[in-house]
């Protein structure tokens, strides 16, 4: 999961995901309070905070081992702007700090959750009014019939199951999977409070969706 990332992630992060939330390249310069959900090895994070010194990064993971890498790299590089976390978010639509970012994201983390409804709910309690959430997460249809042409479909399934359904039914969770899809994700979005919703694509990446979300309309 790392490597894949790395490849739709971390390589264009800066100058091209950020950018498709309008102004938060100046408020990241300036300083806000950022959040990354599943930071898994915090390659995220740990860009972030170099690029942007002013701003403060923290990353939750269920992860131990990922968590003390992230750590680790942070520390070796001085990145006294980004912490991390290891957590369990199944509670945290009742957890979550209240309105306390201004920026949350989640790169191919938010259907792999024990409890996904949970999680975005959590999300909603933890952003600031004005703030925004961008979340990366595959991009499919929740019924089937419509991936019968998806060029990574029997991919995305095998890793569906062999992954992602797995880790989530683990925790005793919802086991959504990979391919819960776009409708899937606009209603738990929806369920969570979300009603500002832009989905977007980007060439460099065909299997996934950007989600930039909003709790309140600009």
């Amino acid at each position: 999961m790392a490597e894949d990332s790395g490849l739709t992630v971390i390589s264009s992060l800066i100058g091209v995901i950020l950018p498709l939330v309008p102004g938060v390249i100046e408020k990241l310069a300036a300083g806000i309070e950022v959040l990354d959900i599943g930071c898994g090895s915090g390659g995220a994070v740990n860009l972030m905070a170099e690029k942007f010194p002013n701003s403060m990064f923290t990353g939750y993971d269920l992860s131990e081992e990922a968590i003390s890498y992230a750590s680790e790299i942070a520390s070796e590089n001085n990145l006294t702007n980004a912490w991390f976390e290891t957590r369990d978010l199944t509670t945290f639509d009742i957890d979550a700090p209240i309105k306390k970012y201004d920026f949350i994201t989640a790169f191919d983390a938010i259907h792999d959750q024990g409890r996904p409804d949970r999680v975005l709910a959590g999300v909603n309690r933890a952003l600031k009014d004005d703030g925004v959430f961008l979340m990366q997460d595959i991009a499919g249809s929740s019924n089937v019939y419509n991936n019968l042409d998806h060029p990574a479909g029997p991919f995305l399934y095998t890793a569906s199951t062999m992954h992602c359904m797995t880790v989530s039914l683990a925790q005793g969770g919802m086991g959504l999977g990979t391919m819960w899809g776009r409708e899937k994700a606009l209603e738990m979005l929806n369920d969570a409070g979300f009603y500002d919703v832009d989905v977007k694509s980007l060439e460099h990446d065909f299997q996934n969706y950007y989600y930039v979300i909003r709790k309140s309309r600009p």
